[in-house]
């Protein structure tokens, strides 16, 4: 069996810089595969801040409810790097993985190119092998200069909510930073746009005439109803009654309802309520408010405790987290955090400040751009929280259920790689 890890060491070299916004280099390896971005089935482009990788899940997972074959493509991965290609349906496979990198490694002939373009042209040229009905495409980060923005036609565009992050790639203020990810816009193509604080809409809006792109935007063009299996999305005086997602949190219903939106303005594609629901209801996405029950870290805290993963590192996330605790009881919180040196803790922490019990701070392993543990602990309480930092997850588990008699939840977040850790450990099959 092929082993893809070798290649994908490879391609990291490529490049001295991880991140370098640009397209040329990218366009240029198209180019020498004959265009593979040109042959792919339609493509719905989904760009934001938070919740584009759960946006894409739930419409995935309602296309396939209905039969639709769909290629997607996300990032980051958590546990393996297969996770981010999944070709009509299924995780791409070791093998198909290792053969399509070895020829975007020899066509691109060692010249510079990130490591996010190159697997990103390997995507495509995955896609476009494979008979499909449509691509869900996800932006890295940004919009107009991501690898993913090679695409020349969409069938639909999405933004999701924007908040400040990647403020030393996009900008440093929110205006900045919409009018980046709108760069996916195209003329004449629809964008879905979630709700918006006030000046990510005005760039976003102010993108849109110039481009020409057609907006249809939430709480103005749909409205979301929702009780707590239920939801009822209001497109226009078009009512469609669904089973809210599977998905953990009251942000999970607002995310299905830009996908219902999404949905309805897919020209060729006709689902049914109960289709959708079906989708809605079975919906995965990992380390998006999911619930730990098994491996050595679970097994670190006694049954009365509820252990809890979540990648979110922006405050976007954190308001999402914080809305999902004020739907719960007053149960104790404990939280474990682990961030990249990019991302601001304090800002993260404050919608959480009135949930928090205690607040332990760890190291992400075989991470160089992240906070030690005794230094995200100083920075925090430099803000007022109080913070402990601790060796690794075990040891910060372990004293929780030391001074913590239960119930408690526990909650583990701030990074996706922190995440990732999680789930190898629990043994999950993301």
């Amino acid at each position: 069996m092929a082993d893809p890890q070798p290649i994908l060491e490879r391609l990291q070299g490529l490049y001295p810089k991880l991140i370098d916004l640009k397209l040329d280099r990218a366009r240029k390896l198209l180019d020498e595969l004959g265009a593979p971005h040109m042959k792919m089935p339609p493509v719905v482009h989904v760009s934001g801040t938070n919740g584009k990788g759960s946006v894409i899940a739930l419409m995935r997972s309602a296309l396939e409810a209905a039969g639709t074959k769909v290629h997607v493509y996300t990032s980051p991965h958590l546990v393996r790097f297969n996770e981010r290609i999944r070709v009509a349906g299924q995780v791409i496979d070791d093998e198909s993985l290792s053969e399509i990198l070895e020829v975007c490694e020899e066509a691109n002939k060692g010249r510079p190119i990130t490591f996010f373009e190159i697997t990103t042209v390997a995507a495509f040229l995955a896609f476009s092998r494979t008979p499909a009905d449509l691509v869900l495409l996800e932006t890295g980060l940004g919009g107009r200069f991501d690898a993913t923005n090679t695409i020349r036609e969409a069938a639909l565009t999405i933004i999701m909510p924007v908040s400040m992050d990647h403020q030393q790639y996009l900008g440093d203020t929110l205006t900045e930073i919409a009018a980046e990810k709108a760069g996916i816009l195209k003329p004449g193509v629809s964008c879905i746009v979630a709700r918006q604080p006030d000046e990510a809409m005005d760039a976003i809006a102010e993108m849109a005439d110039e481009v020409g792109a057609p907006l249809v935007v939430g709480d103005m063009d749909w409205t979301i109803r929702f009780g707590l299996e239920e939801m009822t999305v209001n497109l226009g005086g078009h009512i469609r009654h669904l089973s809210r997602p599977g998905l953990e949190g009251p942000h999970q219903a607002h995310n299905a309802g830009v996908a219902v939106a999404a949905l309805d303005h897919l020209e060729g594609f006709n689902l049914s309520d109960d289709a959708i629901s079906e989708g809605f209801r079975n919906a995965e996405w990992p380390a998006r408010l999911q619930r730990i029950r098994r491996g050595l870290l679970r097994g670190q805290l006694g049954h009365e405790f509820a252990l809890w993963l979540d990648g979110g590192h922006n405050k976007g996330a954190a308001d999402a987290l914080a809305s999902w605790l004020a739907e719960r009881d007053g149960m104790p919180l404990h939280l474990i955090l682990g961030m990249l040196n990019t991302k601001d803790p304090a800002a993260f922490l404050e919608p959480l400040r009135p949930y928090l019990y205690s607040l332990r701070t760890v190291d992400i392993p075989c991470t160089e751009a992240a906070f030690g543990a005794d230094e995200l602990a100083a920075i925090v309480k430099s803000s007022g929280f109080n913070a402990t930092p601790a060796v690794d997850l075990k040891e910060a588990l372990r004293e929780i259920a030391r001074i913590e008699p239960g119930p408690a939840r526990v909650l583990i977040a701030g990074s996706l790689y922190l995440a990732g850790l999680v789930l190898a450990d629990s043994g999950e099959n993301t």
